[in-house]
């Protein structure tokens, strides 16, 4: 199997409302960076390629075969605390505040700009889900 480099074998597709508000807020607010755009002849978005870190998200407006819909996404930072307050000053509003949470992450919840929900985690502890 060929997977494009960045890509895992599941990659996020989100369609929103507003793409363009959604890569902006992922750029300012997550350190992202857009590899790709391609728009349709009204302007709108058809894909984007965003990279975050090292995984790879595609965005595009919707339309109404392929209607918008907010979806959760799990997010891995460096520094929890940080990575949230840099979300909020993007204009994200606080979902959930960072703690340490008993399944070894240090966690706190955004809403984005145009509804998404990211669980921002640091992971505190050596080892896999489930290791005893």
């Amino acid at each position: 199997m060929m997977i494009p480099p960045g890509f895992s074998q599941v990659t996020p597709y989100i369609f929103a409302e507003d793409a363009v508000a959604l890569i902006n807020f992922l750029i300012a607010g997550f350190g992202a960076e857009e590899v790709q755009r391609s728009t349709r002849p009204d302007g709108a978005i058809a894909n984007s390629i965003v990279r975050i870190g090292q995984s790879m998200v595609m965005i595009s407006d919707g339309n109404e075969r392929y209607r918008a819909r907010p979806g959760a996404y799990y997010l891995y930072v460096e520094d929890a605390d940080a990575s949230v307050h840099r979300a909020l000053e993007a204009g994200a509003t606080l979902e959930m505040a960072v703690e340490d949470m008993d399944y070894g992450d240090r966690q706190g919840g955004v809403v984005d700009p145009v509804g998404n929900i990211w669980w921002i985690s640091q992971r505190l502890e050596e080892g896999a889900y489930g290791d005893d």
